[in-house]
Parts: C-alpha cells; sequence; structure tokens
C-alpha cells in the first residue's frame, strides 16, 4: 500500500519531495536532497504534471526487464518549468514550459547524431523504469533532453507529448508511413496511446476503425472522430474489419495489446499492410503464421518510444488544437489509485498526477 515516508526531522540539506518505488507495489514520499544546479549544458527543472503509461504500471508490479536498483522514483512522462539554466545552454528561458524526453540517451552515438535518438547505442534506461524519473519536485539534466512547449500549450497536455503523443507519431508516421485516405485499425482506442492515435491518424486524413471494451467507450470513440468502433467483447474484431474494408484489409494496424489481438490483426491487414507495434500488454509470446506473413507480404515493425523531433511535432499539433484527451487527474499522494485505473483498463485516455 502506499504510504508518506517524509520525515519530519532536522536535515543537513534542503530537501525536496520524490515518490519512490521501494519494493513491489510499495510506493512511498520521501524527502530527498534538492536537485544540484545545472552544471554546463544543464537545466534544472520543477515538475508540474506527470502523465502515467503501461510502463509505469510494469515497474509498479516489479516487471522491470533489466537489474534496477531500488528505491527508484517513479514517473516516466511529464512536463515541467525551468526554474535555472546552466553555463553553455542556448535557446532556453527560466520560467518556460517544457516536456521531458523520457529516456537519458548518450547524445553522441551515431543514433543521437542523426535524430534517432530511441536507437541510442548507449540509453542509460527509461526514467522512472531504469532509472530515477520524474514524480519528483525538481530534476537537472542535460538541456538537449527537454523540448520547448508553444504558447497556449498547458503543462497537463505537454506531459503527454514524451511517450504518449510522441511515441504515436513515431509509430504512425515514422515507422508505418500512414498517408491521407488509407485506413487504420487503432486496438484499445481507449487508451492513453489509443486516444492519440485516433486524432492523428483522422487529423492526416485517415480512415479510422478502432476497438474497444464497452459501449460507453465505443460513445467516447466516436464523439473523438472514429469512423467505426467494435467492441471486441460483444464481435469479432478482425471479422468486422473484413466487412467493413470489404474483404481488402486496412492499411496499418496500430498494435500494443499483444497476444490477444495479435492473429487478429495481421488477419485485418491488407495485402502488403503493415503492422506496428509498441506494447504486449496480454502477454509477450505469440505465434506468426509465416505462410501468411510472405505470402501477403505483410510488413511487422516494432516500434519503442520516439525521436525528440517526434514530440516537437505533437506539441506543435496541440498547439494548432489537438488537445490530448484525459481520464483523471490526481495528486501525487494519490499516484497509486491512476496505475490501479490503468492497471483495471477503466481508462479512456490519459491519468494525470499534477505536483
Amino acid at each position: 500500500p502506499f504510504f508518506d515516508g517524509r520525515s519530519s526531522a532536522a536535515m543537513d540539506w534542503d530537501p525536496m519531495r520524490a515518490l519512490q518505488l521501494l519494493s513491489d507495489r510499495k510506493l512511498s514520499i520521501v524527502d530527498v536532497p534538492m536537485a544540484p544546479a545545472p552544471g554546463e549544458g544543464e537545466v534544472r527543472l520543477k515538475i508540474g504534471a506527470v502523465a502515467l503509461n503501461h510502463i509505469d504500471v510494469w515497474g509498479w508490479r516489479g516487471m522491470a526487464f533489466a537489474k534496477r536498483k531500488l528505491p527508484l522514483t517513479v514517473g516516466a512522462e511529464a512536463a515541467g518549468t525551468i526554474e535555472s539554466i546552466g553555463p553553455g545552454v542556448e535557446g532556453l528561458s527560466v520560467g518556460q514550459r517544457v516536456a521531458i524526453y523520457g529516456a537519458e540517451t548518450c547524445g553522441m552515438c551515431p543514433a543521437c547524431h542523426a535524430g534517432r535518438d530511441n536507437l541510442c547505442e548507449n540509453v542509460a534506461g527509461v526514467r522512472g523504469f531504469h532509472i530515477d524519473g520524474l514524480a519528483t519536485d525538481y530534476v537537472t539534466m542535460k538541456a538537449r533532453l527537454v523540448v520547448p512547449a508553444p504558447d497556449g500549450v498547458s503543462l497537463r497536455d505537454a506531459a503527454c507529448t514524451p511517450v504518449t503523443f510522441g511515441t504515436v507519431e513515431h509509430m504512425l508516421f515514422d515507422n508505418a508511413r500512414l498517408e491521407a485516405g488509407q485506413t487504420v485499425l487503432v486496438q484499445a482506442g481507449g487508451s492513453g496511446i489509443g486516444t492519440a492515435a485516433i486524432q492523428l491518424a483522422k487529423a492526416a486524413g485517415a480512415t479510422v476503425i478502432t476497438t474497444v471494451g464497452s459501449p460507453e467507450k465505443a460513445e467516447k470513440a466516436k464523439a473523438l472522430g472514429a469512423h467505426h468502433v467494435i467492441n471486441y467483447r460483444e464481435e469479432r474484431f478482425e471479422g468486422v474489419v473484413r466487412k467493413l474494408t470489404r474483404k481488402r484489409g486496412v492499411d496499418v494496424v496500430f498494435e500494443h495489446v499483444g497476444v490477444d489481438t495479435w492473429a487478429g490483426s495481421m488477419f485485418s491487414l491488407r495485402r502488403g499492410g503493415t503492422l506496428v507495434t509498441c506494447g504486449s500488454t496480454t502477454g509477450i509470446s505469440t505465434e506468426i503464421n509465416l505462410f501468411q506473413l510472405y505470402q501477403q507480404q505483410l510488413r511487422l515493425i516494432g516500434s519503442f518510444g520516439c525521436r525528440i523531433e517526434n514530440i516537437s511535432q505533437s506539441l506543435d499539433k496541440m498547439a494548432a488544437g489537438m488537445k490530448p484527451v484525459i481520464d483523471s487527474v490526481f495528486p501525487l499522494a494519490e499516484f497509486e489509485k491512476g496505475l490501479a485505473r490503468i492497471e483495471g483498463r477503466k481508462v479512456f485516455g490519459k491519468v494525470i498526477v499534477t505536483l
């Protein structure tokens, strides 16, 4: 259970709050030393909002797929305000709102130099999962890992760009090459990335088919702009997709569910179609029909995270009027309630934690 572990004892250092994972499913707000003053090329940020994702749930459950050291400050996706700036930083100013890249990349390898940040050869890890995250009052980091938010984009909305909208931008447009006039199947359209995918795909001129698990979510998905909504609890989505496309299939499947939907997602593709996936919430091992793969000339693409440029693209779209769907907002002390809401598949859109 969650508890507040802050101490009122006298300290010989200036404290700040951090929400830390102490052991599986055990979170605590603790006092930690203030984030250091920014050095060369660094900024110190005051965190304003953290957006929750399945990766936060996995870490909370103890499903880290690499070694990590506890206690660990949680929070992978966030936005904040620049509090101070170190020497050598240009193009940023105190008081500016910024989104924060969700991984600690090296900035030196060929992938980083090419702007392919999520392929960094020396990445330290994902914040809040492998290394200390962003659910804390202040954080000091390299200025190259923050992206300024245009005027009019709130901290709450900007917090939805480093993992959610950035990931979808990278999946749909960098990887799947989705174009106007094409048809896309968005799995789990009520999730945070599902709602973003519906919005971004429709804005690009694509026909959007999506799956949801309840009549209430179906209505919300329609209101968000999906052209066709399938309740997967009532119908086999792949059969409906074939009917909607007159047996042709869709150009792109936006997949992140995993085992439960994989075979149906492949069956939903047209000949030469593309399946792009970034998740496996229902399991990590599945079977692939190799005959179907090569005979239908399908393209299967794995996608993880995004390029820093994808965050800028997402922020620009928000500045132009696209708003993330917010499911619920919790204070830092109720972070665990947000995780439980995602784990229970109760969400439609993003869960936000404010500091």
